[in-house]
């Protein structure tokens, strides 16, 4: 037995041993720093608001740049505007788009899905992130968010400039001050989808009409559709069955009106969710400081099957 060869070894791995506990201090104490201070800017988070509903948020770039606020369309969440968080992240401006109470990763809330508390929730968001001079950009449904939240909320300096894309102000029900509105059956059928198979509804609608993937010719993306089913069931079927009612019945003819901010209104005319000729093309006319871009053949969903033509139009008129 060569106990000379062991006890060099033992006093080896002593020494060792001795080091690691001398440097552990050091090696553990920036880890521990970091955990007591959090960053300011974390990329994302929640603000509560004052029913006790929570919001998620995105909250990316930063802080000095010009913010830009997303909202999106029905039954989606903020992921649905990937292509123009990246793309205007990249132009240096400060980008922000929450889920709607009910949808996404916000509350799943039973109470207040109208356009109202839509509205209030967002200016929560704006005072939580102390927003100033922003622009907001609303998709179908989160354009009617945005029209009503700069008209009720967006004074002070809030707000700089609207984005309507595809969005359902002044209003989509036919009534008889809105003759050419479309019926309530139309709707009825959007809740009775909810109600019976949410799950097969929202791939119906991605696969047909919204992102005119059932129009001749079409390139289809399954991956677009598999996107737009997995932010649909993600929210709640409460709120989505309500928020057909916010989206289809809500007068924004007075909201519109009363904005006097520049906004732009940027709509395809081949849009079979919101009728161009029942929304840009009448909204337009309520505008103080109104501008309307039509594009030829573009679906409902245009922000993303054209986001390579649709997001240099924004930028352009963010820079005007």
């Amino acid at each position: 037995m060569d106990t000379s060869n062991d006890l060099s070894r033992r006093t080896v791995m002593a020494a060792s041993l001795s080091l690691v506990a001398v440097a552990a201090p050091s090696l553990v104490q920036p880890a521990a720093a970091a955990k007591a201070a959090p960053s300011q800017h974390a990329g994302s988070g929640i603000v509560t608001v004052k029913d006790g509903v929570e919001i998620f948020y995105k909250d990316w770039g930063p802080r000095e740049a010009q913010p830009i606020v997303f909202h999106h369309g029905w039954p989606l969440s903020s992921d649905d505007w990937d292509a123009q968080l990246l793309f205007f992240l990249d132009k240096g401006y400060r980008v922000i788009a929450h889920d709607r109470r009910g949808h996404g990763r916000s509350s799943q809330t039973d109470t207040g899905n109208e356009m109202d508390t839509y509205a209030a929730d967002v200016a929560a968001l704006a005072a939580h992130l102390n927003l100033k001079g922003a622009i907001h950009v609303g998709h179908s449904t989160g354009g009617g968010e945005v029209a009503r939240y700069v008209a009720r909320h967006g004074g002070g300096g809030r707000v700089a400039k609207a984005v309507l894309i595809g969005a359902v102000p002044p209003i989509m029900l036919k009534t008889p001050a809105n003759p050419g509105g479309l019926p309530l059956d139309v709707f009825d059928g959007f809740r009775a989808g909810v109600a019976a198979n949410r799950a097969q509804f929202f791939r119906d609608i991605p696969a047909g009409p919204f992102y005119g993937f059932n129009r001749p010719g079409a390139k289809v993306s399954e991956g677009v559709i598999d996107n737009w089913w997995r932010q649909g069931m993600m929210g709640s079927a409460k709120a989505h069955y309500d928020c057909v009612k916010a989206f289809s019945e809500t007068d924004f003819t007075e909201d519109l009106k009363a904005i006097d901010v520049p906004v732009l209104l940027m709509h395809g005319d081949d849009d079979q969710v919101v009728p161009i000729a029942d929304s840009a093309l009448l909204g337009i006319k309520l505008l103080k400081k109104g501008e309307l871009k039509v594009y030829k053949g573009f679906p409902h969903g245009m922000a993303t099957t054209h986001a390579d033509v649709i997001n240099p139009d924004l930028l352009a008129f963010f820079k005007a």
